[in-house]
């Protein structure tokens, strides 16, 4: 959208949060709340983003890593007013300003928009955003004429017993024209109770100077819940959880328990794709079509194909193909690829490794460092011996390869294609392809032995 800026004030200490990190950088399902505000504002239009930042500046600096976002110091927290001073030139004259907060992770794009579309439409010279709740104790109160025209915002701490009794209130989120936001910041004082700026008597002040102020009345109030303690944080964590989880079951995902499923905002799933209770879905994971996953399933920046089943396990920074069955209590740690039609069964281990289409890895088995092609088929047991105790290697296991129970293959190894390796064996050095390869020593029977063993003991 031409023309728009935001600002977003996150300078406050919220010492009700009793943490020893910045509020705006407590998270929600893994993604900071001054990364919502941002992106909302980025989503709705907004070509540059400016954070006034305050107490500790430089760790919230360091922690929002985005294109098209500059910061400005307010050293001393004086108001909201105050705050909007502190970013100077950023305020341009020929174009709007929206004025957001790090602590509303709520807000959501289509009600901003709406804010600028009846700011542009009407050409106000400031709008705001209200809201009807029944219980106004603690905000802003909207004060309207007989026409029901905007008059001023009165903070609750100003108003008198009469104006407490309002319920409209003012959510704090604004859009001003750059000029008008400019001139009123000149004029505005901190004659009031608490000794601050209020940008809301910014209103005021353009209408005085002879703008047009109006108001948006916003449908959810919940869109501007403001996080200021762990219990808030908490509650806004439910309602972003059930926003996520509406939007999945409306794109034709069944959640076979909500209340018990966990999806972060930048998960994306496949139409028809079931996700049983307890599942934890992280990061930028993909989940295909017509897959099923968990019970108890946690996938963080995973890609998965069509028609997976992905049960009680773990998976991170990995990708899998489709018709794929992994777990239960399967792990499968970063940078591995594994293919079409693999399974991967319970108490398997999958890391850094390259699994082909249609192996087979049953149980109990450790894959690290691996490349293993098509067809292959791991027994029970089967360990790849990546480490010499100063240095990781990798395994080379070809197509059709056959892994016999209990087998250890000692990198640097390759086993080429068609070879058997014999149960308990261990190979320390490359298999040609199509032979049975043996390694364990040959068993040997004591005759007696037990009687002997128990007469010593005597």
């Amino acid at each position: 959208m031409e023309n728009l800026k935001a600002v977003i004030l996150a300078a406050g200490e919220g010492t009700r949060m009793r943490s020893k990190k910045p509020k705006v950088l407590h998270e929600i399902l893994n993604k900071t709340m001054i990364d919502y505000v941002i992106d909302t504002a980025k989503g709705c239009g907004a070509q540059e983003v400016c954070v006034v930042v305050g107490h500790k500046a430089e760790e919230v600096k360091e922690a929002v890593v985005k294109d098209g976002v500059s910061f400005a110091l307010q050293a001393e927290q004086k108001g909201t007013g105050h705050a909007v001073m502190m970013v100077g030139d950023f305020i341009e004259t020929n174009g709007d300003v929206l004025i957001l907060y790090g602590d509303t992770p709520l807000i959501q794009g289509d009600t901003l928009q709406k804010l600028v579309k009846k700011h542009r439409q009407e050409d106000l010279g400031a709008t705001v955003i209200s809201a009807t709740v029944d219980n106004p104790e603690g905000y802003g109160r909207i004060i309207r004429d007989a026409h029901g025209n905007f008059m001023k915002i009165v903070e609750h701490k100003d108003a008198t017993p009469e104006e407490r009794c309002i319920n409209e209130i003012n959510t704090g989120i604004y859009i001003f024209k750059g000029v008008h936001l400019k001139a009123s910041l000149e004029k505005l004082d901190n004659h009031n109770v608490q000794g601050e700026y209020y940008l809301p008597d910014c209103l005021e002040l353009i209408l005085k100077a002879g703008g047009k102020v109006g108001a948006v009345t916003a449908q959810d109030d919940k869109e501007f819940f403001g996080v200021n303690s762990r219990v808030q944080l908490a509650e806004a964590t439910q309602i972003m959880k059930a926003r996520i989880n509406r939007r999945h079951m409306e794109n034709g995902v069944t959640l076979v328990d909500a209340e018990n499923t966990y999806i972060d905002a930048q998960v994306k799933i496949g139409m028809d794709t079931v996700i049983l209770p307890g599942c934890v879905l992280e990061g930028k994971t993909e989940i295909g079509e017509d897959c099923k996953i968990g019970p108890n399933a946690r996938l963080t920046d995973m890609r998965l194909g069509d028609g997976v089943t992905f049960q009680s396990s773990t998976g991170i920074e990995s990708e899998i193909g489709n018709h794929t069955t992994v777990g239960p209590f399967a792990y499968i740690r970063p940078n591995c690829k594994i293919g079409e039609n693999v399974k991967v069964g319970d108490f398997v281990e999958v890391k850094n490794s390259t699994v082909g289409n249609g192996t087979k890895i049953p149980h109990l088995a450790y894959i690290g460092d691996t490349d293993a092609g098509e067809k292959v088929n791991f027994g029970c047991g089967s360990i790849m011996v990546n480490y010499d105790g100063e240095k990781k290697h990798r395994t080379t296991v070809e197509d059709r390869v056959f892994v016999g129970c209990n087998a250890n293959l000692v990198a640097p190894v390759t086993v080429k294609a068609g070879a058997y390796i014999a149960a308990g064996s261990t190979i320390t050095r490359d298999v040609p392809e199509d032979v049975l390869a043996v390694a364990r020593a040959r068993q040997i029977i004591i005759e007696g032995w037990q009687k002997k063993k128990i007469k010593k003991e005597s």
